[in-house]
């Protein structure tokens, strides 16, 4: 077993610092979007960010890299406490002159049904999209 670990602290009214062991840090502060991310929209992007690691990893594998690549999260919340995610869509978008749809899709699959720890560790439906532009 692997353990990971980060330490949040409160720097202000509702505004957290998140610091990983090796000095990596990020912001959550839900009450001003405009500066930061709200610890659900980081979610988000922590799903969409371990699965795109994947995908541009499989890819690379294919022979087909990625030249352009993004990942449209959307995420349906219960109206009820916690609140929690119901259902997450994650749209992949990718292109190069070698992708191929196919193998995009695959390796869109593989991540989210056999590589990506935190799409494994929700529970919640999620969703997957592939486009090629």
């Amino acid at each position: 077993m692997t353990q990971k670990s980060v330490i949040v602290s409160l720097d202000g009214e509702r505004r957290f610092n998140v610091l990983n062991p090796s000095g990596g840090s990020f912001v959550l502060d839900p009450g001003h979007p405009e500066q930061s991310c709200s610890p659900m929209e980081a979610l988000l992007g922590a799903l969409g960010a371990c699965t795109g690691y994947d995908v541009v990893s499989i890819m690379e594998k294919k022979k087909q890299p990625l030249a352009s690549y993004r990942i449209e999260v959307n995420g349906d919340r219960a109206t009820e406490h916690p609140m929690r995610y119901e259902k997450i869509i994650l749209t992949h978008i990718g292109s190069g002159p070698d992708v191929k749809l196919a193998a995009l899709e695959r390796a869109v699959y593989l991540s989210h049904e056999k590589y990506c720890s935190v799409a494994s560790s929700l529970n919640c439906t999620i969703e997957t999209r592939v486009l090629v532009e």
